[in-house]
C-alpha cells in the first residue's frame, strides 16, 4: 500500500489567514467608529459603543488600536489620504487645460464628498478633536489637498484662462463648498450626485472667472442656460 500523501497543515498559511483576520478586524472597528463619531460626536462615543456595534469586546480593541484618539486619526488620515489621491488623479486625466483640470477636480472633489460623507463629516468637524500629533498630521494633509486646488487655478490666471483677481479666496471658496456638501446632502433627493457635481463644477468655473461659452461643448451640463434650480427645487436633497 502507497503512503498516505497527507501530512501536517501547511504553516506557511496561517499568517496570511492571521493577517486577513487583523484587517477585517480593525475595518470593523473602524467602520463602527465613524458610524458612532457620525451619530454621537467623538466626545459623546465611548469604547464601549465602538466594541458593541463592531461585535467585539472593549478589551479587543486594544489589540488593534491603543486608544480611541488613535481610531479618530486613522479615520482622517485615510479619508484625506483617499481623497488626495483621488482628486490628483482626476487632474491628470483631465488634459492640460486649467478649465479641464479644475472640472475633474471639482466634479472628483463633490462626489467623494457625496459617497463618503461619514467620514468627510468627522474630518471637516471633530478636527477640534484631534490631539497635538494628530493635528499636525492633518492639517498637514489638508494643506496637500488643497495646494492642489491653488496650483491649478494658478496656471489658469497665469495663462488667461481664469480672470479671478483674487485666485487664493477663490480656490478657497471652492473648497469649502464642498465640504459643506457632508453637512447636508441625502442620497435620493431630486439632484444625483453627478448631476450635483455638474452644477458645483460650474460654480466653480464661473468663481475662477472661466468664460463658460467659450470652454464648454453645446451638449454639456455646464453650457445650460439655467444650470441652477430655484431654492425650492433642491430642498429634497437638504
Amino acid at each position: 500500500m502507497g503512503e498516505s500523501k497527507s501530512g501536517p497543515p501547511d504553516r506557511g498559511r496561517e499568517p496570511a489567514r492571521l493577517q486577513t483576520e487583523v484587517a477585517t478586524g480593525r475595518e470593523n472597528i473602524l467602520n463602527s467608529a465613524v458610524e458612532n463619531f457620525q451619530r454621537l460626536g467623538y466626545h459623546g462615543t465611548s469604547v464601549r459603543d465602538i466594541a458593541r456595534d463592531a461585535g467585539i469586546t472593549p478589551a479587543s480593541i486594544y489589540h488593534h488600536f491603543a486608544s480611541k484618539q488613535i481610531i479618530l486619526q486613522e479615520i482622517m488620515e485615510k479619508v484625506l489620504g483617499d481623497v488626495i489621491s483621488l482628486t490628483r488623479a482626476a487632474v491628470l486625466r483631465a488634459g492640460e487645460t486649467p478649465v479641464s483640470q479644475l472640472e475633474a477636480l471639482v466634479r472628483t472633489w463633490v462626489l467623494f464628498h457625496t459617497s463618503r460623507r461619514a467620514e468627510a463629516l468627522i474630518g471637516a468637524s471633530e478636527i477640534r478633536s484631534l490631539d497635538d500629533v494628530g493635528h499636525r498630521l492633518v492639517i498637514t494633509l489638508r494643506d496637500h489637498q488643497e495646494q492642489l486646488f491653488h496650483e491649478v487655478i494658478d496656471r489658469g490666471v497665469a495663462d488667461g484662462s481664469f480672470t479671478t483677481p483674487y485666485p487664493r479666496e477663490a480656490a478657497r471658496a471652492i473648497i469649502n463648498m464642498g465640504y459643506s456638501i457632508a453637512s447636508w446632502y441625502r442620497p435620493g433627493g431630486e439632484l444625483s450626485p453627478d448631476e450635483l457635481a455638474d452644477r458645483y463644477a460650474a460654480l466653480a468655473l464661473g468663481t475662477a472667472g472661466a468664460d463658460l461659452a467659450d470652454t464648454t461643448p453645446a451638449s454639456h451640463p455646464l453650457s445650460r442656460p439655467t444650470p441652477y434650480p430655484t431654492p425650492t427645487a433642491e430642498r429634497p436633497n437638504t
